[in-house]
């Protein structure tokens, strides 16, 4: 019988940049199935940071929408640095970089973004 490189009494290793890469993949594909037409050319992807200058209140983008190219950028390291320290757990994390995935599509979509997934994070 053979068990994971770390053994069985270490945690399995998961990076922050493993675990936003899985994030991100997973909110885009719920998104993608939400949307199929309107996103089937799109292309996600992620960079460490935007190449935008911050706007005039000083805010550094999450991520940037290319309608000519059809490409969303997810930017991690302004996530990481920036979002990350001011959240409480996993789960607010993740919420957190869901929530960017879909307001990044729904600027690529030129909708609000309870539209993009409006039953993505109810309970019952």
């Amino acid at each position: 019988m053979r068990s994971a490189v770390t053994g069985p009494e270490l945690p399995l290793t998961v990076t922050r940049e493993s675990q936003f890469v899985e994030w991100v993949s997973e909110a885009a594909a719920h998104a993608k199935s939400l949307w199929p037409e309107e996103l089937a050319r799109v292309r996600f992807q992620l960079s460490d940071v935007p190449r935008e200058l911050p706007d005039d209140a000083g805010r550094v983008p999450l991520w940037h929408v290319d309608r000519e190219l059809d490409v969303i950028t997810v930017h991690r390291l302004v996530y990481e640095f920036m979002l990350r320290p001011q959240l409480e757990d996993d789960w607010h994390e993740r919420f957190a970089v869901e929530g960017a995935v879909y307001r990044a599509v729904a600027e690529y979509l030129g909708r609000d973004p309870w539209e993009v997934a409006p039953d993505r994070f109810r309970h019952g």
